[in-house]
């Protein structure tokens, strides 16, 4: 039979927990847990070796305290067999090995079975009659079938006639290693104990650690809603959390602030749409009635026919404007490619004068060039540039008192170009969206004038393809400056 999956995802879940609260806690307690088993690993071998230490300076502290012509009676002449017992190692063999490498046992640890001393290399046995009083002791752990593992401590010992010879004390480890496997179960009883501690004081301090994560949870959870104008607390937390909290709100302002784009994109484009389709209605509606009024008999009128030709000859020129300025602002809108190449500014509104002063009519013109400026440029555009701000000008002053002021200068950050004119003016709620595409301040002059309101628009966007800007200034009745400046290079 096939396991529930989700029985499995459970049961998974129950023993794995996915909460960072507990995969943290449960990854410091697998650290603590892998510290306190190698610092017991450690102490298992140091606590080993300095117990066989200890006990074997014990030894040789013992066989140094046994006078000399003790040891000198222990020789093959003198002996009658095994002592018994020899009451300075109890449950000890001991045994005397003198210079030329003869053994006698004179104490075993279990007399009944008189079993032998454990027998060293010789050459172990000469190390240690080269040995002196101020050495440490000479021992070694030796395991066998006949034995078992015992600690074999080698002392040199010299009688009071000068024999020399080795004192071989071997001792079973056994009680030493209940020693040490007792200090290995007080070690994991307190290892086991510190776990549970550590577990039981790391889960308040986890949580309160983990408390701004909570919280951010929670306002994460709000901007999912819909806000996106709650923020993240970026003070007063871990430095970590602080620096999620700054990048997450980053996220957020340019989130917020491309979604503020995307709608004012959208209703842009509505409004764009709106005008643009009544901006095209207007002239064919004009057509289509003219094309009416002919097909009904006037077309034998000369004189008729005559006038309705010439006006809708006009209002075709207005849709042929209107579409080029429509088509010119999605190719700008487009980021096209443009070749800047160095050119006098000064000279380029000179060599314009003629065609200015065509469109100027009776306004009054005043160029004011000074020197030359060279700046990058592509020279149509920036005769476009100058003829729609002129245009602006002359459409907006009166066509016999107009004066209109061309100025070209230099200032330490770049260039200048400023047109100035003495016409109406602009209040000031209409300047922050006088370069919004068709927007018009006076409707029926534009439609006098053939206007669209995308002059400004196009002029706006060629001027920032040159990496320019474009200001105005305006006070009614008295006129208005339109400034453009290219920055240095």
């Amino acid at each position: 039979m096939t396991p529930d999956p989700s029985f499995l995802r459970g049961s998974r879940h129950l023993l794995f927990p996915r909460s960072l609260r507990y995969q943290l806690l449960s990854r410091i307690l697998l650290i603590l847990a892998g510290l306190l088993l190698v610092i017991g690993l450690f102490q298992f071998l140091l606590m080993e070796r300095f117990l066989y230490q200890n006990k074997a300076e014990g030894i040789q502290s013992q066989i140094r305290s046994i006078p000399g012509d003790i040891w000198e009676r222990f020789n093959p002449s003198m002996r009658r067999g095994p002592a018994a017992a020899f009451i300075f190692f109890p449950s000890s063999s001991v045994a005397f090995i003198n210079a030329e490498g003869k053994t006698t046992v004179l104490s075993v640890q279990n007399s009944a079975t008189k079993e032998s001393v454990p027998r060293m290399d010789k050459q172990l046995y000469m190390d240690a009659l080269a040995l002196t009083r101020r050495d440490k002791p000479l021992f070694r752990i030796v395991n066998d079938s006949e034995h078992g593992e015992q600690l074999v401590v080698l002392q040199p010992v010299r009688s009071f006639g000068g024999a020399p010879g080795v004192v071989q004390v071997s001792s079973g480890t056994k009680p030493l290693k209940d020693e040490l496997y007792r200090q290995l179960l007080l070690f994991l009883f307190l290892a086991f104990t510190a776990m549970i501690g550590g577990m039981l004081a790391f889960l308040p301090a986890i949580r309160r650690t983990l408390n701004p994560l909570s919280r951010m949870v929670s306002t994460v959870e709000r901007i999912d809603s819909g806000k996106l104008s709650e923020r993240l607390p970026e003070e007063r937390q871990p430095m970590e959390i602080d620096r999620l909290s700054h990048s997450f709100n980053s996220m957020l302002e340019r989130l917020e602030s491309s979604f503020l784009a995307e709608q004012e994109a959208r209703e842009q484009m509505r409004r764009f749409v709106s005008d643009a389709s009544h901006e095209l209605r207007t002239p064919l509606t004009s057509i289509h009635g003219f094309l009416e009024v002919l097909l009904r008999g006037a077309a034998e009128d000369r004189e008729q026919l005559n006038k309705a030709l010439r006006s809708m000859y006009g209002e075709s020129e207005r849709i042929n404007k209107l579409v080029y300025d429509l088509l010119q602002l999605a190719q700008l809108d487009r980021s096209p490619h443009i070749r800047l190449e160095p050119r006098d500014l000064s000279q380029i509104v000179e060599e314009m004068e003629p065609q200015l002063r065509i469109l100027a009519g009776e306004r009054k013109l005043i160029m004011e060039l000074n020197g030359q400026i060279v700046i990058p440029m592509e020279q149509d555009k920036m005769k476009q540039i100058v003829l729609n701000l002129f245009h602006n000008a002359v459409q907006h002053t009166d066509p016999m008192d107009g004066r209109i002021r061309i100025v070209t200068n230099t200032t330490e950050l770049g260039a200048e170009l400023t047109v100035v004119d003495n016409g109406s003016g602009i209040a000031e709620e209409h300047l922050p969206h006088l370069f919004d595409r068709f927007y018009r301040i006076e409707t029926s002059r534009a439609r006098k004038f053939g206007g669209a309101g995308l002059g400004l628009s196009i002029t706006r966007a060629l001027v920032e393809l040159h990496g320019g800007s474009v200001n105005v200034k305006s006070r009614l009745e008295e006129g208005s400056s339109f400034t453009v400046f290219f920055p240095n290079p």
